[in-house]
């Protein structure tokens, strides 16, 4: 400890001068709006696509020495997992082999194992292990144990940290469909104790705050922390007070058809970037389709493609399409409109509610939630979040957007930024 020394004496007319100084500043500072000092953030290229691949991933370093993984970003789930050999009951094909533990398992008595099974009252068991379950609206679902393990990651003012996060170790998978997505796992971003997020918020390293921009060419790029925030720009509205199920939940909001009121009112919306497609609910999507149809009836160039069965509704044109820029200009736009809030609404170009199929046809990419189980969620998925900074503000309890430029990185710091991911991983520690 260092020895304290007595404060020296200042002259009375100097600390007068003094006195004013801090006044003046203190005047000052309180004209201006107050800010808080951003802390860094970590920058995750992103690849993967609507159309075809069906999904936006990340990778990732986890383990000692560090071993990389590809991951599914969700913002609609909490819990990060991956494969895992446990042994593998049932797992699905990865680019990787299955993590390895190594008696690293987070008990039961942990708070982030009672935060997986909430609100559920959780009978602690089995004192060595803390099992989980996590089920998807896809019907999707992963089963297995939570560990711990290093999760080294570079921050945008150089630094590196390798702090030691919960994930699940999944040793049994269900994935829909005959094409699972080619990833590892599932990167959790929601808002629950036990996402990536909150973690590394709780160990002081980012602000619990993530970003993601998908470019609608595929690829783009996601973002931990608040350092990336822009200013302005932005149009924020508050997460709602009654957040389904640890959702980042918005609403209520009317959906308007080419700038016009479309009889949908009080849509509870959900920001789910782990769904491929948007979904409305029943009564919703049915005015919807019926708005589309409507409209392009008195156009005559489109036509049912009843033989394509991409997505339940699809029209073909008198020559197969490239892009749906090809198309856009049949199609009017669409936007919700917060009504809880002024002058806030997220708007949907024809690029953010179709996409063209191999056939040559063009597809609605808003399906009916109500037919998969959403009951009254109304999700926002990938589509309709292509080529918009998307910002979860889990501080400030506010979620922002803005057109954005999705195909290049951010530029903060162009030696590992704008450099491929080998590069950037390869700046991480092979040594903890």
């Amino acid at each position: 400890m260092h020895e304290m020394k007595k404060p020296r004496k200042i002259p009375f007319f100097l600390g007068f001068l003094c006195f004013l100084v801090l006044l003046s500043a203190s005047f000052s500072a309180a004209s201006r709006p107050s800010s808080t000092t951003k802390k860094p953030s970590v920058i995750f290229p992103v690849s993967g696509n609507v159309y075809p691949n069906g999904y936006y991933h990340v990778t990732v370093n986890i383990g000692q020495p560090p071993k990389q993984y590809f991951l599914d970003i969700d913002t609609g789930s909490d819990l990060t997992w991956l494969q895992c050999d446990a042994p593998c009951v049932k797992c699905t094909p990865a680019p990787h082999s299955p993590y390895k533990p190594n008696k690293n398992l987070v008990t039961c008595k942990d708070p982030l194992c009672a935060s997986l099974h909430w609100p559920a009252n959780y009978q602690c068991e089995a004192l060595d292990q803390c099992d989980y379950e996590v089920e998807y609206a896809d019907s999707g679902s992963s089963l297995g144990v939570l560990v711990q393990d290093f999760f080294p990651v570079r921050l945008t003012n150089g630094s590196i940290s390798a702090p030691r996060v919960a994930f699940g170790c999944g040793y049994n998978q269900e994935v829909p469909g005959s094409n699972p997505p080619y990833t590892d796992g599932v990167l959790g971003l929601g808002t629950g104790k036990s996402s990536i997020l909150s973690q590394l918020q709780g160990l002081g390293l980012i602000r619990n705050v993530v970003g993601h921009c998908l470019s609608v060419q595929g690829g783009g790029f996601l973002f931990f922390g608040d350092g990336l925030v822009p200013s302005s720009g932005i149009v924020w509205t508050s997460l709602s007070s009654k957040s389904f199920e640890k959702h980042y939940s918005l609403g209520p909001a009317d959906l308007l058809f080419g700038g016009q009121a479309s009889g949908v009112k009080g849509l509870s919306i959900v920001f789910d970037s782990g769904s491929t497609y948007s979904y409305f609910t029943s009564q919703a999507y049915s005015a919807l389709v019926s708005l589309l149809k409507k409209d392009l009836n008195g156009k005559k160039q489109l036509h049912d493609a009843v033989d394509d069965k991409s997505l339940p509704v699809c029209w073909k044109g008198p020559k197969s399409f490239k892009s749906v820029s090809d198309v856009k200009s049949y199609f009017k736009p669409l936007a919700l409109v917060f009504t809880n809030a002024k002058n806030v609404q997220f708007q949907l170009q024809p690029e953010a509610y179709l996409i063209v199929t191999k056939q040559g046809n063009v597809c609605l990419g808003i399906l009916n939630g109500t037919e998969v189980g959403l009951g009254n969620f109304n999700v926002i998925g990938d589509i309709s979040l292509q080529d918009k900074l998307v910002i979860y503000d889990n501080e400030k309890q506010q979620i922002g957007w803005a057109p954005a430029n999705c195909n290049r990185l951010p530029n903060v710091d162009r030696d590992y930024s704008e450099g491929n991911y080998q590069s950037y991983a390869a700046m991480l520690p092979t040594s903890l």
